[in-house]
């Protein structure tokens, strides 16, 4: 068995080098589709013998996003509309695009006039994902998808197709909640950043060779040493903790993530697709299910729950926000949180989160803080 090291370390060569874990499967002979925030149906480009992968922006410095963004547009879509004007998505052969949000509706007119010669995807999701409408209008809508990635790809997506598409995918999901189980119960078992890399891995990896690698780190973790009485455990909610600088200050102080509720990490894999007869169905589905999500309707407020529920189950000592600059979803759910959190008797930081930022001086100072009020507090406790 090897070590956890080397597990690791296989996945942070990905992260490390995402362009040239792309040219390889395109030497493969795989055409490349990316996918960008927040959702999309990976599985239907999956089916279609094709690669999915993440396009969720990066630390890029603004040059040419500032002529058609304003400066109060989120770091995400200001680096996505970075990289789309200066060539940073030239590997793909198409992208499927969402409109979560009014700042990523942007997105879908903007990148047909950045990247003319890469084919868009639209793809929408009714953010009032319970109403049984709703279910019929995202089936049509990943059928439309489907007829798109077709032409692509030159093959047809099968019900057969699909249907181990969706069964890989969730075999993925399935070994990334065991892991995060792992490391809820035994923390401290790895760092912040392998944790990171653990997740930011999966957007760049064939989802088959991720299940591999995650499930056999799992079991070199249940026998690892842990931290029993840490007193730094945290809850993480948000879109993202990008840049990986702020993941290597919160292993430098000492923090210990024991959950999370990111839009870029667990909220991707959390829902499983159910069982139907119809595949497009099973997808559908898995739409109807997905909650406590910002850009999701939300009428109870379940996030919020689900955040506090983490907290109380893994004896987490605080909760960190990590608010995505000007994101009013977030900013929006951020509230009716520190109220819940607070009224458990527990510390809650809001800190602003930019992409493109590498300086984490700011944060170093109110995490050093927030650190030594969850010390504090667990000592009245």
């Amino acid at each position: 068995m090897r070590s956890i090291d080397e597990i690791i370390k296989e996945m942070s060569d990905v992260v490390a080098d995402i362009p040239g874990a792309v040219k390889a499967q395109k030497a493969k002979g795989k055409k490349v589709i990316g996918v960008f925030p927040i959702y999309a149906p990976e599985e239907l480009v999956y089916a279609a013998g094709m690669f999915p992968v993440g396009c969720w922006g990066g630390q890029v410095s603004l040059t040419e996003a500032t002529k058609l963004l304003p400066p109060f547009a989120c770091p995400v879509m200001q680096s996505i509309t970075q990289l789309s004007m200066t060539g940073g998505y030239d590997l793909l052969d198409g992208a499927i695009l969402s409109c979560p949000c009014d700042t990523l509706k942007c997105l879908t007119q903007n990148f047909q006039r950045t990247c003319p010669n890469i084919r868009a995807i639209f793809c929408t999701y009714p953010q009032n994902n319970k109403l049984e409408g709703a279910v019929t209008y995202v089936l049509e809508e990943f059928k439309s998808v489907a007829r798109e990635l077709e032409e692509i790809s030159g093959n047809q997506i099968t019900g057969l197709a699909l249907y181990k598409s969706i069964e890989i995918y969730n075999e993925n999901r399935k070994v990334m909640m065991e892991f995060c189980d792992i490391l809820a119960k035994r923390p401290g078992v790895i760092s912040a950043e392998a944790r990171y890399t653990v997740m930011k891995a999966r957007w760049f990896m064939d989802k088959a060779e991720h299940t591999a690698l995650v499930r056999e780190l799992c079991e070199s973790l249940k026998t690892a040493p842990y931290q029993e009485n840490a007193d730094r455990k945290i809850v993480l909610a948000g879109i993202m903790t990008e840049p990986v600088e702020f993941v290597r200050l919160l292993d430098e102080l000492g923090y210990i993530v024991v959950a999370d509720e990111m839009a870029y990490e667990s909220r991707q894999f959390r829902t499983l697709v159910p069982q139907a007869v119809d595949q497009f169905e099973r997808l559908a589905r898995q739409w109807q299910n997905i909650e406590g999500c910002s850009v999701v309707y939300d009428p109870e407020g379940k996030r919020t729950k689900r955040v506090v529920q983490m907290a109380q189950e893994t004896g987490a000592n605080g909760v960190l926000y990590c608010m995505m600059k000007f994101c009013e979803h977030e900013e929006f759910d951020y509230p009716m949180m520190r109220d819940a959190v607070r009224n458990l008797g527990l510390p809650i930081l809001n800190i602003e989160m930019d992409t493109m930022s590498g300086s984490q001086e700011q944060n170093r100072t109110r995490l050093q803080a927030f650190g030594e009020q969850m010390e504090m507090m667990k000592e009245v406790l």
